[in-house]
């Protein structure tokens, strides 16, 4: 990339000998070039663009990799990535084999944790600090906390066994009021500089009773102020809590103009613009949004809650629309369910709308506060199955084997837009317990038929094998059953729209088939696929055909495209209709196992 020429021998050394001109000019140039790289493969801008003179600043303080320094959440981190001396390499940021966009333990030994899901930096320093006291280590822990995650529930545990411990961490709190948005505490707001009317020593107070010391604030863009400051709070023995002030999207006026997320995340742009070169197709999400207004319309019940992710979830117009019935918790994943929870015991409608990524974090909220309650909670799980470019914490592959276990859960997976909307009104009207809705971030495809309540969808009739797709992948079970069709084998395909509890008719008729192959974006083991074999096999005994679970492995998959890493799968058209020929074939030969994967 050209524009990494004077960037590519960047490291913490050459930065260590820079005088206060030359630092400012580096601030600068590493702005001009975030621009200009995220503006050819999308990633986190606004975020990066805000921490320039704090890196510097802690990479000149402190002796990375000796003193650790976690950054929460990693988004934040690619000019840590350029100071360490990855300037090279990020013409190949977010793409297969490149640099990935949050830290990255195999990339560097400066990246200390592949922290990409919020406010765990705090537990993760107060474990290495305690560590340190027992070993002798004497390197400093320096968790860097912002965008919001000091909203998650978790890095409350952390600071209040930091402060009891009396562990040796430094916390900077990156305070840009922030997280996707506009974060939602009271605590990093009070204590603004701009704000005159609040008490600038309320977040001293807070963090002083948790038994941890409290520093600044400091603005987070002078770095001469950040050096002072940070020299000073590593003399200290104890926790410390150093509060900078920083901009979100600093020194891009499109970044700072964008008051709904200041260019937090963003495809390929014009970088003379701030504008996205192409327009994006119509999506699940947008089905959601709209389907969501519609019923809110008529029914007053309905409540919307969501954990800092309001745009990316759908929800921008609903809480425009309907902003006593909207509700952001921050990054409290589950506060949110457990609140949820509580609105549909008072009578409320609550729908939870979440990446799949983040629902795990509470499922054991999913599964007794609301499941074992069978409350009418309906989950609206975005990002579901393999997202591509944010990587192995990122892909939603868990949810379908974790949701299909809960009691009395009805799992819905839509496969086109409009089904969108039929199996949210469905939800809504349903009261016999929680119900989950999970749709991909990839563009929805249209439909002309949809189906109904539970009842699955049969899409194609044949004879000799029988392909369920689940939600997204019909599209590929259509392809393949017609790829099948040109090699002589008659393909089925379902669309089983229900998960839980799965159609008896699509489960009949299935039986009817030599070979079974259900197509899911989740792990195949524990998944849809081996509640199909399992359902087959006590209706059909020795009848039962051979059943497929053509899911994902139980593995941490790397980024890149979505559409390649399905194709490297085997999830794709040809890859499932090659998996069906390749088994056909062993049974040719006399080859008859059990159901496998």
């Amino acid at each position: 990339m050209e524009e990494a020429g004077t960037l590519r021998g960047l490291n913490p050394e050459v930065l260590g000998r820079m005088g206060r001109d030359d630092l400012d000019a580096l601030a600068t140039e590493i702005r001009r070039f975030l621009v200009a790289s995220v503006s050819r493969n999308g990633g986190h801008l606004g975020s990066n663009l805000g921490v320039v003179e704090l890196t510097l600043a802690l990479h000149r303080v402190f002796d990375s990799p000796r003193d650790r320094i976690v950054w929460d959440t990693g988004h934040q981190g690619y000019v840590h990535k350029l100071v360490t001396g990855r300037a090279g390499d990020f013409a190949g940021l977010r793409r297969a084999g490149g640099l990935s966009g949050y830290p990255s333990r195999a990339e560097s030994p400066h990246d200390v944790v592949e922290n990409s899901h919020a406010s765990t930096a705090l537990s993760y320093a107060c474990g290495m600090a305690q560590a340190g006291l027992l070993t002798g280590d004497p390197g400093r822990v320096i968790a860097v906390v912002g965008d919001g995650a000091l909203t998650g529930g978790v890095a409350y545990e952390a600071l209040n066994n930091i402060g009891v411990l009396g562990a040796p961490v430094l916390v900077v709190l990156n305070d840009n009021g922030r997280s996707y948005a506009p974060t939602v505490s009271t605590l990093t707001t009070a204590g603004r500089l701009e704000d005159e009317l609040c008490d600038p020593k309320a977040p001293a107070g807070f963090f002083e009773a948790l038994g941890i010391a409290y520093q600044g604030p400091v603005d987070g863009h002078d770095i001469a102020s950040l050096e002072r400051e940070l020299t000073e709070a590593a003399r200290h023995d104890g926790p410390i809590v150093l509060h900078v002030h920083t901009v979100k999207g600093r020194g891009y006026r499109f970044a700072e103009a964008d008051e709904a997320k200041c260019l937090h995340d963003i495809g390929p742009f014009d970088p003379d613009t701030g504008v996205a070169l192409a327009r994006p197709a119509r999506s699940y999400t947008e089905a959601f949004a709209e389907a969501l207004l519609a019923e809110a319309a008529v029914r007053r019940e309905v409540v919307a809650i969501t954990a800092a992710m309001d745009g990316p979830t759908g929800l921008t117009r609903f809480k425009a629309g309907y902003p006593d019935r909207f509700f952001d918790v921050g990054i409290a994943e589950q506060h949110a369910v457990t609140a949820a929870a509580g609105m549909a015991m008072a009578g409320l409608r609550p729908v939870v709308a979440i990446y799949s990524t983040f629902l795990t974090r509470a499922f054991d909220q999913v599964y007794y506060d609301v499941g074992l309650h069978r409350l009418p909670v309906v989950f609206c799980i975005d990002r579901a199955g393999i997202t591509g470019d944010d990587g192995p914490s990122h892909h939603g592959v868990t949810d379908l084997a974790l949701l299909t276990k809960v009691p009395g859960m009805t799992v819905l997976a839509p496969s086109s837009y409009e089904e969108v909307g039929v199996m949210l009104r469905w939800a809504l009207a349903s009261r016999t317990g929680p119900v989950a809705i999970r749709w991909p971030k990839t563009e929805a495809p249209t439909a002309a038929v949809t189906g109904h309540g539970l009842a699955g969808r049969l899409v194609r009739v044949g004879t000799d094998v029988c392909l369920i797709g689940v939600g997204k992948m019909l599209g590929p079970c259509e392809e393949a059953a017609g790829l099948l069709g040109a090699d002589g084998v008659s393909a089925t395909v379902w669309d089983p729209r229900s998960l839980t509890p799965l159609d008896p008719a699509m489960l009949d008729h299935a039986l009817s088939h030599r070979l079974v192959l259900v197509a899911e974006d989740g792990v195949a083991e524990g998944g849809v696929g081996a509640m199909v074999a399992s359902a087959l096999l006590a209706a059909g005994g020795d009848r039962s055909p051979r059943v497929l679970a053509a899911g994902v492995p139980v593995a941490y998959l790397a980024h890149g495209r979505a559409p390649d890493i399905l194709a490297d799968l085997g999830l794709d058209g040809p890859g499932i209709g090659a998996r069906v020929l390749g088994h056909l074939a062993r049974d040719h030969r006399g080859r008859a196992p059990a159901a496998t994967p």
